[in-house]
């Protein structure tokens, strides 16, 4: 066939960014598919492998802007829209969504925030008659839209209201609220160091928190930041990295961290010196944490196997970390599809599992040896129930409190009981917001008489 005597036109700019932003906002929302299925692995959407750097930047932080401003972006929609949100085009709802995130909290032109979404609709067969709507819905709210939100208190809207009001009648409505608002800021990256914290403070412009955590705010592609390929340091944010403090020296000991994966505190037990074995049940995510431990030139064994099943030998670890699998409500912050993908009645199911975890592992822990139990839920029936049912049931295991010089001085993450407990609002920066907080951590430590 003879050459075509027409190019194939370029598609604008921007706009496949936004194309699949609407994808995957479609997941989470309608199919109740997490982002980290959608960006990461086997499930990662078709698109990303062909979207540059800049425009995969602008997707997740669109994606995760409008899922961590939800209620708030409803509230404005709902006003400049005499009949709602179209129910019959999902694409005409994600347009509205994405082109009110940018112009409220984004720096793009209201212009073209305006312009991609219309071309966003008229691209779709179903939402395309909602080309004119989506187009003056948008300009309104370019006019209209702070307005709307400085009527409301936003941090109220954009969490669930069975979440707030869990943690309103645990924490106190103050702190509620403090962890709200700390949850609509975009957060740092936080790095685990292998050494000479300083070095790469300064390398990647970032600050030393009290803990030793760096943290930064470079943005883009983690594994293109200086140190990433020789293996100098991996990602966990700060709260994350403090349970394996609470063994103290563990050397030469043998431990074993239970649902390891991805495997950032199995990391930190390889690099003080520990005999560590890994469990996970996922074998894509034991295959992911040998890659990482490769990658920092640190040495586990790893076991395919569910923790709470796994035939080891009773009494044979000196420590087990139980970092059990939770709602993860206090990684919201990182994860904002978190807030809109779990529900109050998925607690109960995952108690039954936290509780079989504790049980194996007081099991297999040696006499003498030291039992940390973790997770990275605010709520009270992950924490402080499970352990309090698992002292009332196991007398041969002791409370062991934690100490303000365990955890540089911070004092107001230890509970009354002497366990950790870190909220999304502790550890402020009244300079850059996004410079503070912590994920939402539950820690306990126990020792085998």
């Amino acid at each position: 066939m003879p050459p075509s005597r027409f190019a194939v036109p370029a598609e604008v700019p921007g706009l496949a960014a936004r194309r699949i932003a609407a994808d995957i906002l479609d997941g989470v929302l309608h199919k109740h598919r997490t982002l980290d299925d959608q960006l990461d692995g086997a499930g990662a959407h078709p698109g990303l492998k062909s979207l540059a750097d800049r425009d995969r930047a602008l997707m997740r932080r669109l994606v995760s802007t409008i899922l961590r401003k939800l209620g708030t972006l409803g509230h404005v929609l709902s006003r400049l829209l005499d009949r709602g949100v179209p129910t019959d085009a999902p694409r005409a709802q994600s347009a509205l969504l994405i082109g009110a995130a940018q112009i409220l909290w984004m720096d793009v032109p209201d212009h073209a925030a305006v312009d991609l979404s219309v071309r966003l609709v008229q691209s779709d067969r179903r939402a395309a008659k909602y080309a004119g709507l989506v187009n003056a819905v948008l300009r309104r709210c370019a006019r209209e839209g702070q307005g709307l939100i400085d009527e409301i208190s936003p941090q109220t809207l954009d969490l669930p209201q069975w979440m707030l009001a869990r943690w309103s009648a645990h924490y106190g409505e103050a702190t509620a609220r403090d962890m709200a608002l700390a949850l609509g800021h975009e957060p740092s990256l936080d790095l685990t160091v292998k050494s000479d914290a300083p070095q790469w403070a300064s390398r990647l412009h970032g600050e030393i928190l009290p803990t030793g955590t760096v943290r930064t705010l470079l943005q883009g592609s983690v594994t293109m930041l200086p140190g990433f390929a020789e293996g100098q340091w991996w990602v966990q944010d700060a709260a994350a990295a403090l349970p394996v403090r609470l063994f103290g020296d563990i050397k030469d000991k043998r431990v074993a961290d239970l649902c390891a994966a991805p495997g950032g505190k199995t990391a930190q037990f390889a690099l003080a010196g520990a005999q560590v074995t890994a469990v996970d049940r996922s074998p894509a995510r034991v295959a992911r944490l040998r890659d990482n431990l490769t990658r920092l030139a640190l040495q586990a064994e790893t076991v395919v196997a569910d923790a709470a099943e796994w035939p080891a030998e009773a009494a044979s670890f000196d420590g087990i970390l139980v970092d059990a699998p939770c709602t993860s409500t206090g990684t919201i912050r990182r994860h904002p599809d978190v807030a809109w993908l779990r529900q109050e009645g998925d607690i109960a199911a995952l108690t039954a599992l936290q509780k079989r975890l504790l049980h194996r592992a007081a099991n297999l822990l040696k006499p003498g040896g030291t039992l940390v139990y973790c997770t990275c839920s605010l709520e009270p029936e992950e924490g402080e129930h499970a352990i309090a049912a698992l002292l009332a049931s196991e007398s041969g295991l002791r409370r062991a409190p934690v100490e303000t010089s365990e955890i540089a001085g911070l004092d107001d993450i230890i509970t009354a009981d002497g366990d950790l407990r870190t909220l999304p609002s502790h550890l402020p920066n009244a300079d850059d917001p996004r410079l503070g907080g912590l994920d939402g951590f539950y820690a306990a430590r126990l020792v085998k008489s």
